[in-house]
């Protein structure tokens, strides 16, 4: 096969493994927010549109495996087979904390939405799920330049 060939299937698989996890994430947060709504509804309490953050927090882990596709596309230093493993490993890690951070986002739908309390604390911790992905991307970043 290829090593150029090889290379591309990496690039996109990088995209590809990252926007996975973000619609796993964004499922289970979405579910829950609606859950965490319908709650609400009955017992008559506001319904906290802030649960929007939640659910949509996993979104960002697709921007991130794009940006990298962008720089594994052009880079000069690695090779075809480099190319695969980075975008593999860096996609499915980038994947990884949106799924992660998908199922923390959908315990913090819960608790806000039962107490209207401590957003703060949730959306911390949500954000450490999605410093997991930053990290692969900056780190792939440098490895590709």
């Amino acid at each position: 096969m290829d090593a150029g060939l090889v290379g591309q299937i990496g690039v996109g698989a990088c995209l590809g493994l990252a926007a996975v996890g973000s619609a796993a994430g964004l499922g289970v947060a979405g579910m829950a927010a609606i859950g965490a709504w319908k709650k609400c509804f009955i017992q008559n309490k506001p319904v906290p549109f802030i649960l929007i953050a939640f659910a949509g927090a996993p979104l960002t882990q697709t921007i991130y495996g794009f940006i990298l596709m962008q720089a594994l596309a052009a880079s000069q230093g690695l090779n075809g087979f480099q190319l695969l493993g980075v975008g593999i490993f860096a996609g499915l890690a980038i994947g990884g904390s949106a799924l992660a951070q998908g199922n923390c986002s959908a315990a913090a739908c819960d608790a806000y939405g039962e107490t209207g309390q401590g957003f703060g604390n949730y959306i911390l911790i949500v954000g450490l799920c999605e410093t997991v992905a930053l990290f692969v991307m900056v780190f792939s970043m440098l490895l590709a330049a």
